[in-house]
């Protein structure tokens, strides 16, 4: 019976085996199973003894009268230790149970069942096991049969649903859910029954025992199956989630509602005009948050009269036959048929009461609902209209820095969900919002005419372009309002087609810090076109700076004795001005030139923030760029480094404003300028928005000032470069060089007019200069011939007298060319000039009188 039983029986995990021992105390008889146990075959042990195949040898003398007493006829249960097959002689234990038996003879015999120890073992903590985890699971477990009728739940089920937990055997669904949900789940259990397939997270809604209340319970059903893989139901777990969904349904609305205000936030205020202001606050709020909505302000507020805070809500109070002034400036409606009094704040409307038109100036009757949110400065609300179109409305004050500044009307119609003490909330945290940016504008509009004249002339005028460069800059105020700081940037036009990148930051805020930033930009671009070296540059400017904060004339203060004559300014008088001066006309710079055809940038500082490069595949890092002192310190010299940038790397040029503030240390913020420089390529102006917007740049405590160019080199086909010998035919070979070069590049209109400029410049070379000689060709915008040589002398340009037989091809160069010009080099001099690209016309003649000027 035990060898045919089927598979997964329970004799399989028991693992029960069985032999016996004839009258002569052999082994007569071996099951299968036996043999699978002992891992010894029947050949192995029939006719041998017991003990001497089984015990170990000092077991033995022990094993031998035990078989000598079962012969007897004495029944034995025991445990009798055994060597596992095929675990390296690891020694096992076996439960024995030996009955004796008769032969057909007569003759004693016994029968012995065995089973493994640890096969029992397991089964046991299996079972506990499993009863631990039905029994004291926290969630509801219960049992379906094929039948899907209960089989078994646990107590958490039967707590839940009542009575003990048999009581629940047999019951089905429909006992516990309405009829609409138990067929979603019974059908469920009969997919699960069917397929295997298991169901996670099933929702059921129902009412709990005993209550009407609704709760929400998630079912996970799994098949389970017999040790044979017979399906012998589906076991499900069930866990109210009522909380959860309650939870989920506030975090939903108030998710809803942060959403809602952070779109307030990012479009109330993009504009500095009041009535615009307005109408943002009303873009957002209709129709997310209501269906009609209107906003009036005072009119005092909008005519520009400089109140005093809470002039405006005096001005309402002191009027007893109803509120100030105001003036309706927006509404909107997501209502097709949105009857027009549904906003009026009024109750219902008669023939000489309807709401104000978009721009009429009002007052609100003293005693209804929107002239008390004005008086109170908190949220009213205000009836519905006797029509029945309008169940909700909020009448809420705009209050700006304890200044109520005007009112916005919530209304819902009918169909909509009634205002809550959640949207009362939301509607004040709305109309906040927007009166902070209506007074902003306010203050802005009294400012903006002070400051907008000067911030243009200060800001360098549309995109800037260069050679060999993608520029992207940006500047942020500290004070939205003025818009006025001493952070300063520029990008300057070098000749070579090379570019001056600067970056400056005037300690101090204000107009003062202003003024002196724009007096030190107009010096840094006066310099630059000296085409000084940087460090030469900074020198120069140190210069400037100290200049500008030296006291202009004989300045005279109290003294500390006597009255008349000529007195020294008292030391506290000299202290305070100097510590003015130092604020303002102390400033720190960096300036940088590059070199697109190089692609080297020579680069020194004045006390400033490092510059930053990211190369192509690379991470970001700061230039290692002496600091220098800051501008008007002056005794200490400056000194710059020259750094070769990849193609396409990315350079940027900063103030202390984007790394620094009251709450981020300077490290902590290169870091992290470090971190977001390193990251995908994109385009400048979006690298430039990503920067700003990834940084903590909304603190408001400094300016900002953002400079970044993507190094593009001119290409290799756009340069000529040729080195000539100190000889005359060198003059000839250069203007071969010249007409070759200009007509690979089809600008043949301008062969004849740099043949010629070309052969002055190398003649010049030739007569006045030392060494060799060295042409070079730039076409990029424009196109540039630049003449080296190793002389130190600069030429320069004069009026030759009608007797002289030279001195007019500097002022022949002048006539022809757009731009000429000298700069020093590190051995030597360049004489440059540069022609503008042929844009199809014909080219200007010169006329008799600039040819006659040259006599």
């Amino acid at each position: 019976m035990w060898q045919s039983s089927p598979p997964g029986s329970i004799y399989d995990h028991i693992k029960v085996a069985s032999f016996s021992i004839g009258p002569d105390g052999l082994i007569e008889q071996w099951s299968s199973r036996a043999a699978g146990l002992f891992g010894m075959t029947s050949t192995e042990v029939i006719g041998r003894d017991p003990v001497e195949a089984f015990l170990p040898a000092e077991l033995r003398s022990g094993g031998h009268r035990r078989v000598g007493e079962i012969l007897d006829g004495k029944e034995w249960t025991g445990l009798v230790p055994f060597r596992i097959p095929g675990e390296g002689g690891a020694h096992g234990l076996a439960e024995v149970y030996v009955m004796p038996s008769l032969t057909g003879r007569g003759e004693r015999a016994a029968l012995c069942i065995v089973v493994d120890v640890r096969a029992l073992r397991r089964i046991e903590t299996d079972l506990a096991a499993s009863q631990a985890i039905f029994g004291q699971s926290p969630f509801g477990f219960v049992l379906f049969g094929t039948d899907l009728a209960v089989v078994r739940a646990n107590q958490r089920f039967a707590t839940v649903f009542g009575g003990a937990a048999e009581d629940h055997r047999g019951r089905t669904v429909e006992d516990y859910l309405p009829r609409p949900e138990a067929d979603r789940l019974t059908a469920t259990l009969k997919r699960v029954l069917e397929t295997g397939e298991s169901v996670t997270d099933l929702q059921l809604v129902g009412p709990a025992p005993r209550t009407a209340e609704r709760r929400h319970w998630s079912m996970n059903l799994y098949r389970v199956h017999s040790g044979a893989g017979r399906p012998v139901g589906v076991a499900g777990l069930a866990t109210d989630v009522t909380r959860r969904h309650i939870a989920a349904r506030e975090a939903a609305s108030a998710r809803r509602n942060l959403a809602l205000l952070n779109e307030a936030s990012a479009r109330i205020g993009n504009s500095l005009d009041l009535e615009t202001t307005a109408r943002e606050l009303l873009d957002v709020a209709v129709p997310g948050f209501c269906d009609l909505a209107s906003v009036d302000l005072y009119q005092g507020l909008l005519t520009g009269e400089e109140a005093a805070p809470g002039s405006w809500a005096s001005a309402h109070r002191e009027s007893a036959g109803g509120s100030a002034e105001l003036r309706r400036v927006a509404h909107a409606s997501a209502v097709a048929d949105a009857l027009p009094t549904a906003v009026a704040g009024s109750g219902a409307p008669g023939p000489d009461d309807l709401p104000p038109a978009l721009g009429s100036v009002h007052r609100f009757p003293f005693g209804s609902p929107c002239a008390m949110a004005l008086r109170s400065g908190r949220a009213e609300d205000v009836p519905g209209d006797e029509m029945g179109f309008v169940q909700s409305t909020l009448a809420v004050p705009m209050v700006a820095h304890d200044t109520v500044v005007g009112l916005v009307q919530f209304s819902r119609t009918k169909g909509s969900e009634p205002f809550g003490e959640r949207d009362r909330g939301l509607a004040t945290e709305l109309a906040a919002r927007a009166a902070v940016c209506i007074d902003n504008a306010r203050l802005y509009r009294r400012e903006h005419e002070r400051a907008l004249i000067l911030q243009r002339s200060l800001l360098p005028p549309g995109d800037p372009e260069a050679a060999g460069l993608d520029i992207a800059c940006r500047y942020l105020p500290g004070n939205a309002a003025t818009e006025v700081g001493g952070d300063w940037f520029d990008v300057i036009e070098l000749p070579g087609h090379r570019t001056a990148l600067v970056v400056g930051d005037v300690m101090g805020r204000g107009l003062r810090a202003a003024v002196a930033m724009g007096e030190l930009r107009t010096a840094v671009r006066t310099l630059a076109l000296l085409d000084l070296e940087p460090a030469e540059v900074l020198y120069a400017l140190d210069e400037v700076a100290r200049g500008l904060g030296s006291p202009g004339g004989g300045e005279r203060s109290e003294g500390l004795g006597g009255s008349g004559g000529a007195q020294w300014p008292s030391r506290a008088a000299q202290k305070s001005r100097e510590a003015d001066l130092s604020e303002v006309y102390l400033a720190t710079c960096v300036y940088a030139v590059y070199d697109p055809v190089t692609r080297r940038c020579t680069i020194a500082n004045a006390g400033h923030m490092p510059p930053a490069v990211v190369e192509p595949g690379k991470p970001a890092r700061l230039i290692d760029v002496p600091p220098g002192m800051p501008l008007g310190v002056g005794g200490e010299p400056f000194e710059e480094v020259e750094v070769e940038l990849a193609e396409n790397a990315l350079l940027t040029l900063y103030t202390d404003g984007l790394v620094e503030s009251r709450d981020q240390a300077l490290d902590e913020g290169l870091e992290a300028l470090r971190s977001v420089l390193t990251g995908p390529q994109m385009e400048l102006e979006d690298a430039c928005d990503f920067v700003l917007s990834t940084l903590d740049t909304e603190h408001g405590e400094d300016d900002i000032a953002l400079l970044m160019a993507r190094i593009q080199g001119l290409p290799a086909e756009a340069v000529g470069d040729w080195t000539l010998p100190r000889e005359p035919r060198s003059v000839g070979r250069a203007r071969d060089l010249a007409r070759t070069q200009l007509l690979a590049w089809d600008l043949d209109d301008l062969v004849d007019t740099t043949e010629l400029l070309v052969s002055e410049l190398v003649t010049n070379a030739l007569r006045y200069g030392e060494g060799e000689i060295r042409l070079r060709l730039l076409r990029d915008r424009t196109l540039v011939c630049e003449v080296w040589d190793a002389g130190l002398v600069q030429p320069r340009r004069r009026r030759a007298r009608d007797t002289d037989e030279g001195g007019r091809g500097l002022q022949l160069v002048g006539l022809l060319s757009a731009a000429w010009g000298t700069r020093r080099t590190p051995r030597g001099k360049t004489v440059w000039f540069e022609l503008a690209l042929p844009d199809g016309e014909p080219a200007a003649e010169l006329s008799v009188e600039q040819l006659l000027s040259m006599y």
